[in-house]
Formats: structure tokens, sequence, C-alpha cells
């Protein structure tokens, strides 16, 4: 489970709310490897909007969507 460390509450829960979202996919029966991938996507893309949006750094979040081959998008 991804934990995002955070003071501000507001970006805490959206990143917690899209992490409940992340690992329902992961655990579907019949979850194929494109749909963990596409959940994955999904939740970094939620964290990064939520940080931008509350005014923190999306950095962390960029950074993944990078390693996902999303280039930070």
């Amino acid at each position: 489970m991804s934990v995002i460390q955070t003071d501000h509450a507001v970006h805490r829960a959206t990143c917690l709310t899209a992490e409940v979202t992340r690992q329902a996919a992961v655990q579907a029966t019949g979850a194929t490897t494109a749909s963990i991938k596409a959940a994955e996507i999904a939740f970094y893309r939620t964290c990064r909007s939520s940080a931008i949006t509350n005014g923190l750094s999306p950095h962390q979040f960029i950074e993944a969507l990078f390693e996902l081959g999303q280039g930070g998008k």
C-alpha cells in the first residue's frame, strides 16, 4: 500500500481514496498486467493533481508517471 506522508489533510485523504481504488483494481479477479498498470497510472495522476491543487510538490508523482512511461502526465 502506498502511504502519502503529509500534514495536508485534503491531499492525504485524496491519495488514500485513490490508493483504495488502486488496490481494488489490482486485486480484482482477472486483473491483467495492462489493467494493473492503468490503475497505477490513475493513482499517480490523482495524487499529482491533488498535490498541484493543494499547493504541494507533485515531484514524486511525476517521477512515478515517468517510470510508468507516461512522461509525467
